[in-house]
């Protein structure tokens, strides 16, 4: 009997166990855009794993630089005035690509940890700067910020939170799209008690749904002029998702923390990197006598082989020209799924913004099957390509490196398991 078949107690994040023990896919290798499990069988990783695997898998750069990172310091932590040169080194390439310059970067252990690290952030730095009742954040509806503690309370995706008891007080939740619902629900709250805004410049675990035209800016004006925080919550958006190093730097905005993680690395070691613009900054790096300090850090924040996979990261990034494929390869992937909105099962296909789609069922499927988004995806991995479902349907996300015949792969396998699904 196959491994895979065997009870195990290893216990998966976002999974029904009673369903998933006994029949897991196990991962064994992954080159390229492509991946194969136990026994053999090889998939097109149209998910880049979770939104992170950018340049794909078994780059042997970041191999030999995370190896002699650890022929050379293991681990070190960064607390007080401990510093190991990876750190610095990251700290200083991330902040020169930042759009506001000048900004500092809090490292973390991924993008739950930097998303909660911003909720505090926030709140202190209003507590230090005279206004300790600038507390309430606001989140959207389907939006994703993670699964810590403040993240899970930001996040609007209904369900992610049920089952949890209480969440935090003093946080909120708007609809995706619309600015105008900010700006009431800030005049609801009170501006004068409202820290910061969360924004995904287009919401990914919620189902890949766009901004529209104009929202982002619209946002980013709201929170300004009544002195709110706007976070942009860029975990899956940068590092070429969507053509630009961040995500939000499509857009002419300067948001006031930015956070990211996943491509970072890559994926190939938990890291995550909040930018802070230096007058959020700035309280806490006046030297002087009695200056706040932030009581607040992850044990392995900014942990030097992390750092030293990101650092080999970026040099990747920019040497084989990758953050700009996010844009260029928009088009393409949306032109190959395109003929799938005339599918009798499909209620929609959503791309065009960044190399990201989402296809939605028709609501009557949905109500006839709520299964169907898992079915669909077990039917695509028969079909030799990973998708990932998510609310109402499934998304892709493919490696940066894909090309015309991955998009041609997911072009054909999922009218394929769409008709079987049918």
């Amino acid at each position: 009997m196959s491994s895979a078949r065997q009870t195990n107690p290893l216990w998966h994040p976002f999974a029904d166990m009673g369903a998933v023990d006994g029949d897991r896919c196990v991962i064994t290798r992954g080159e390229g855009s492509y991946v194969w499990d136990e026994d053999g069988k090889r998939y097109f990783d149209a998910t880049a794993s979770l939104w992170y695997a950018n340049f794909g898998h078994g780059r042997e750069e970041i191999t030999r630089a995370v190896a002699d990172q650890l022929a050379t310091l293991d681990s070190y932590n960064l607390f007080g005035y401990y510093a190991n040169k990876p750190a610095l080194e990251l700290a200083e390439r991330v902040s020169a690509l930042a759009p506001t310059p000048g900004s500092k970067v809090f490292l973390g252990s991924g993008g739950g940890d930097v998303v909660d690290t911003a909720v505090k952030i926030a709140r202190s730095y209003f507590a230090h700067t005279g206004r300790p009742e600038k507390v309430h954040v606001i989140g959207r509806v389907q939006g994703y910020h993670g699964t810590h503690g403040f993240g899970t309370a930001a996040g609007g995706i209904a369900v992610n939170a049920e089952g949890f008891g209480p969440q935090p007080p003093e946080f909120s939740h708007i609809p995706y799209d619309s600015a105008d619902a900010l700006e009431a629900e800030i005049q609801r709250v009170g501006a004068e008690r409202v820290a910061a805004f969360f924004c995904e410049p287009v919401i990914g675990a919620g189902g890949v749904l766009l901004p529209p035209d104009g929202y982002i800016e619209a946002v980013a004006e709201i929170c300004r002029r009544h002195d709110v925080l706007f976070v942009a919550d860029c975990v899956i958006a940068a590092f070429g998702r969507l053509g630009t190093w961040f995500g939000i730097d499509r857009w002419p905005v300067k948001p006031d923390l930015i956070t990211t993680a996943k491509g970072i690395t890559g994926g190939t070691i938990p890291l995550g990197a909040l930018i802070v613009a230096p007058r959020v900054a700035e309280p806490f790096f006046t030297g002087a006598p009695g200056a706040p300090m932030l009581r607040h850090g992850a044990t392995y924040a900014g942990h030097p082989v992390a750092c030293a996979a990101a650092n080999a990261t970026l040099d990747l990034y920019e040497r084989d020209g990758l953050i700009p494929r996010g844009r260029e390869l928009e088009k393409p992937l949306a032109d190959a799924l395109s003929g799938l909105s005339s599918h009798s099962l499909v209620g929609e296909v959503r791309a065009g913004l960044g190399f990201l789609a989402a296809v939605e069922l028709r609501a009557d499927v949905l109500s006839g099957d709520p299964g169907a988004p898992g079915r669909l995806q077990r039917l695509c991995r028969e079909e030799g390509v990973l998708v990932r479902p998510v609310g109402k349907g499934v998304v892709v996300s493919p490696p940066l490196i894909a090309a015309e015949p991955e998009l041609d792969l997911l072009a054909s396998a999922l009218p394929r398991a769409l008709d079987r699904l049918a």
